[in-house]
């Protein structure tokens, strides 16, 4: 028995292997990434995807917007009306532009950002609820309709998927970070790896709420690292986020990982605030 399972854990590992070889020939990470599943473990999500059709199906839930009871996490009303066509920046999705709004800078280290629509209400509730409720089905819907959103622009698909990191107090307080439950499914849904350890945030910095934006640029300073080792020559970057506001914390982030190597950096952030 035990013979019979170490073959099946060198198999699952051979087609790992398999799987990412093509991304480690051309950077080297600092360590295997987090990336979709394939395999028995696949087979088994597949098996867990069609059980919870199956249990929405049957059982009525609440939309996190409205709370109207229906079959989703977001009832259809909510989600057309989060999906209409909003003229945006191709660089920082600021809605009301009709091609890019003047203020971004040509040496911006975010070459474009995608998202799903404004963070006002009512559609604020949608990450609220993810990020200080622990609804955690949002983020699953949230990456279900950034993929669609991301095959729908003229962009390419990035190689590598990379959650904004939360520092480790505020990861151990609030117990998972938000940013990485919308990138995992995300990237299963673009048939693309997604690493949640290659970015670290070093340090807790003040809340942004209340700086404007050069305060907010001197608090993120130095606040994120790649891990040693990293090399990311040529690699086209999605930067995850739940909320892109002035795009401070999203810019700093990019800075960095160009810095080691990134060819180009696109935010794919649930909401924006306008």
């Amino acid at each position: 028995m035990q013979g019979h399972g170490r073959a099946r854990q060198e198999e699952s590992d051979r087609l790992v292997r398999q799987k990412v070889a093509p991304l480690k020939n051309r950077a080297a990470l600092g360590g295997p990434p987090e990336v979709y599943a394939w395999g028995p473990l696949r087979a088994r999500r597949a098996f867990a995807g069609h059980a919870g059709n199956l249990w929405r199906t049957l059982l009525p839930s609440a939309c996190l917007i409205c709370a109207t009871v229906q079959r989703d996490v977001v009832c259809d009303t909510c989600a057309s009306q989060l999906a209409r066509p909003v003229p945006r920046c191709p660089r920082c999705a600021i809605p009301g532009a009709h091609g890019h709004c003047g203020t971004c800078a040509d040496d911006d280290p975010l070459d474009a950002a995608l998202t799903l629509g404004d963070y006002a209400t009512p559609f604020d509730t949608l990450v609220l609820r993810l990020k200080f409720g622990g609804q955690l089905p949002a983020a699953a819907w949230i990456a279900a309709r950034l993929a669609a959103t991301v095959r729908a622009s003229q962009h390419d698909l990035p190689d590598l998927l990379v959650p904004v990191p939360l520092s480790p107090s505020r990861l151990a307080e609030r117990g998972f970070n938000q940013a990485w439950e919308i990138a995992r499914p995300l990237a299963r849904h673009l048939g693309i790896p997604a690493s949640a350890t290659l970015l670290a945030r070093l340090r807790d910095t003040a809340s942004q709420r209340t700086l404007d934006l050069a305060a907010r640029l001197a608090n993120l300073r130095q606040a994120f690292a790649v891990a040693p080792g990293t090399v990311l020559d040529g690699l086209h970057i999605g930067l995850v986020d739940d909320v892109m506001t002035t795009g401070a914390t999203l810019r700093e982030a990019a800075r960095v990982l160009k810095a080691h190597g990134a060819a180009r950096v696109t935010a794919l952030a649930a909401l924006r605030t306008p």
